[in-house]
């Protein structure tokens, strides 16, 4: 199953809500997508309007099934959402005695069947539940705002990415797209940092170089409890992320052409 990873160590960057956008997106294309929510701060279910009685923290301590931890909502079919509180802070000290602690996540969602792939949103830190989210995903989906400490923490995730890398190497997980967010192409700020990203020899190659532009009706949207395909679907935000899909979805198909020219077989990413 395909995995999207939404990361950066740097906090509000926009993590959540491209990661919402990139769900709701999907499943306008015609995907059954799985939403989770990695984040101990549970934006996902301030953004959405949701709650529920068991989230991702049962279901890694193991008091819950992926089947009573994955909400639905009617308003929007299609789509499976995995909520969080803040009681998962605990979870680093809960699971600290855990074997293979970082790879619980990708176990315990091993059996959910009925989805064509998942979004991760996921904590503004290196911690156990960022480890389980990108040993459990394929790709890796990082939104950079336009100043200079985002940029850091965009270099900083991927060194903590190919750290994991090496000590999984059996693990795969794609930079698929680098996403500047809140993009305003007339302040320095926005150049310099867009400049810097198209620079970066590791960030360059998947730079989604049209970016999430500055837009109030995101605001809105979260503050409506929707997505901004239910709340300004012709606004540029909209029209952005739309974008972005196109992007991931090319180069999905990118990568499929790639492997048949080179007559390869196709190693199909699990979550076991």
């Amino acid at each position: 199953m395909r995995g999207i990873a939404v990361v950066n160590m740097k906090g509000g960057v926009g993590k959540t809500t491209t990661a919402v956008q990139l769900a709701a997106g999907f499943v306008a294309r015609g995907h059954r997508v799985l939403l989770v929510d990695a984040d101990p701060q549970g934006n996902v279910g301030h953004l959405l309007g949701m709650s529920a009685p068991h989230t991702i923290k049962e279901l890694l301590l193991g008091t819950a099934t992926a089947s009573e931890v994955i909400r639905r909502d009617d308003r929007r079919p299609g789509l499976g959402v995995i909520l969080a509180t803040p009681a998962a802070f605990a979870l680093e000290t809960q699971l600290a005695s855990t074997m293979q602690r970082e790879t619980l996540l990708s176990r315990r969602l091993s059996g959910v069947t009925g989805f064509d792939l998942i979004v991760f949103d996921s904590s503004p830190a290196m911690n156990l539940l960022t480890y389980n989210v990108l040993l459990c995903a394929t790709e890796l989906v990082l939104p950079v705002g336009m100043d200079t400490m985002a940029l850091a923490g965009a270099r900083q995730t991927l060194n903590g990415v190919n750290e994991i890398r090496s000590l999984w190497p059996d693990r795969r997980l794609a930079l698929t797209a680098v996403v500047p967010t809140a993009v305003s192409a007339n302040t320095h700020a926005s150049k310099a940092t867009l400049q810097a990203l198209a620079a970066d020899a590791e960030m360059a190659g998947a730079l989604f170089a049209h970016g999430i532009r500055q837009c109030i009706d995101l605001t809105y949207a979260a503050a409506a409890h929707q997505t901004i395909w239910e709340y300004a679907p012709a606004s540029r935000a909209a029209e952005d992320y739309d974008a972005l899909l196109d992007h991931l979805e090319g180069q999905r198909a990118g990568e499929s052409r790639h492997g048949k020219e080179e007559n390869a077989p196709r190693v199909q990413p699990s979550l076991h």
